[in-house]
């Protein structure tokens, strides 16, 4: 395969670039009173009183399936329309970034996702369709906009409504889910939250803010953002895009500006407090674009809200898993039968748990809600100095030779690996079997000092597993420090991590001061690490699987 086949591949599941924010932490999120029971069976769908547009679609000539939709602002939006004998649910299915609508003839995407055919013998109608921009689409690109990218959804579901296969819930009201990873799955919840037509979804490896998942601590996350800007060659999209992409590569931050455009982008609080339909979330444990904290930031308002919601983790996602996997057929059956429960509205469907989460062995854990109880957490404290230098630094991994991932020789030299330019603090095994899940927090003690220059003062911390050499879930996290040789006090929470202790599992924490993930900060100079504390969250009450 070359290399230009593996970008086509990689950039099918991704939503573009950078933006800035400081991490957040969910170690006190309130825990739901109420059982999955109790909160599935109070559920009813939400009333809902449309008044379809009468929107216009034109078969595509010498297309069995191939239509054409005007959008509000006429840009025209390629649909792929796959129907079966109904009347039957309608599951809309969106693609990746840079992609365009899946086939019949595409099979399983990427990452797994169901195949147009199985969602057929599922009985389903389904319509997928090549986002503006993108594809046989024409139309500005707007990452998923409520305003531009959820509106032409609206109107497809104004199309479907009039398709004789397909249930209606009232006039115009199409009893529809929605399906799809990455940007395929951001586009689920800003279509749920604004049009209440939209019955079950089933969000892949998505995102809650653009601002958290893409520049935390205001650092560019310049490995995942150079990537897949290149998809945008040629093609018509916001100017904020290019903006972003300029200024990150310039000074390692975004301006307030670009960083608010993002921001609106959502889904964030406020669409996600207006989803109020069933919600299956699946997200990558090594996911390095879209972090677990994304997927947990959404469950937990869902939760809040009392709407059926359960939570997926699998060792893959925007990112190349280098431990144990999981096998694809454990998330094409729980979005199987969510879709059976909630969209077909069968009582009689068990979902499963509503947490299935694994580790780095790929050994599940299950349990009824999250956040899990805790229980003491495992910690370590060093010192050290660590030299403000280019080279030594986190990345880039090694994929294991006969690896088939195809986004493995992608996001290689994106990926965090053991440093050698480091400060090491070495953090003991427990006891006994310990699960972590979480986000560690370290307290820094340090002060240092660093050349002048435009760039951001930032080091990064990330844990590695000591036995396989990996560091865990790939995930490394920028921390803001200031330089000017006075003491300095801080406190962040880590990038989230699934990770299985073992008597004699040893985990090291490395202080690094660069990674192929984000913009190189400024450097020449030192930081001396007085001290450096970390915490990594033990959980309790989880069910153990296979």
């Amino acid at each position: 395969m070359t290399r230009t086949r593996w970008c086509s591949l990689a950039l099918a599941s991704v939503v573009l670039v950078g933006a800035c924010s400081s991490s957040s932490s969910h170690s006190t999120a309130k825990k739901i009173s109420a059982t999955p029971a109790e909160t599935d069976a109070a559920y009813k769908p939400p009333a809902c009183s449309v008044t379809p547009e009468a929107v216009t679609v034109t078969k595509v000539a010498g297309s069995e399936h191939d239509y054409t939709l005007t959008a509000f602002d006429d840009s025209k939006i390629r649909l792929h329309w796959f129907p079966i004998a109904g009347p039957a649910p309608v599951i809309l299915m969106g693609p990746g970034w840079g992609e365009a609508g899946a086939e019949e003839k595409s099979g399983t995407g990427l990452f797994g996702d169901s195949p147009v055919t199985s969602l057929k013998q599922q009985g389903y109608n389904v319509l997928t369709w090549d986002p503006r921009g993108f594809g046989k689409s024409t139309g500005t690109i707007t990452v998923d906009s409520p305003d531009a990218e959820a509106v032409d959804v609206r109107r497809m579901l104004d199309w479907a409504a009039t398709q004789p296969s397909v249930q209606l819930d009232g006039k115009g009201d199409a009893r529809a889910g929605m399906v799809g990873g990455s940007y395929g799955g951001g586009i689920q919840f800003a279509t749920a939250a604004t049009d209440c037509r939209v019955d079950a979804i089933v969000p892949t490896i998505a995102w809650h803010s653009l601002v958290t998942s893409l520049g935390k601590a205001d650092t560019y996350k310049s490995g995942w953002s150079n990537l897949l800007y290149s998809a945008t060659t040629g093609r018509d999209f916001d100017p904020h895009i290019k903006q972003g992409h300029d200024e990150g590569n310039a000074t390692g931050v975004i301006s307030p500006d670009v960083t608010a455009w993002f921001k609106s982008r959502g889904p964030g609080d406020d669409l996600m407090n207006m989803v109020k339909i069933p919600t299956l979330i699946i997200q990558g444990t090594v996911d390095t674009l879209f972090t677990l904290d994304e997927a947990v930031s959404n469950y937990e308002i869902l939760r809040k809200n009392s709407v059926p919601t359960a939570m997926l983790w699998f060792c893959g996602g925007h990112g190349v898993c280098l431990t144990k996997s999981d096998a694809v057929a454990r998330r094409n059956e729980a979005t199987k039968l969510w879709l059976q429960r909630w969209l077909k509205r069968d009582a009689s469907v068990n979902t499963g748990p509503r947490v299935d989460i694994i580790d780095q062995t790929a050994v599940r854990y299950t349990a009824d809600d999250y956040p899990f109880p805790g229980g003491t957490p495992v910690s370590a404290d060093g010192s050290g100095t660590l030299a403000l230098k280019a080279d030594g630094g986190s990345g880039p991994a090694v994929v294991p030779a006969g690896s088939k991932q195809v986004l493995g020789p992608i996001v290689a030299d994106i990926t965090p690996a053991r440093a050698t330019n480091a400060v090491n603090v070495k953090v003991a095994a427990p006891a006994t079997s310990t699960v972590v899940v979480g986000a560690p927090t370290l307290d820094l003690t340090y002060s240092g000092t660093v050349a002048a220059g435009p760039k951001p003062m930032r080091v990064f911390a990330q844990l590695v597993d000591d036995k396989t050499g990996v560091v865990i879930g790939n995930q490394i996290t920028p921390i803001k420090v200031t330089l000017d040789g006075a003491s300095h006090t801080t406190s962040v929470p880590l990038e989230m991590i699934s990770f299985s202790f073992e008597p004699g599992t040893r985990v090291t924490l490395q202080l690094v001061a660069t990674t192929g993930a984000y913009a190189v900060p400024r450097l020449g100079g030192s930081v001396d690490f007085t001290k450096a504390h970390v915490e990594l969250p033990v959980v309790t009450g989880l069910t153990r699987g296979a």
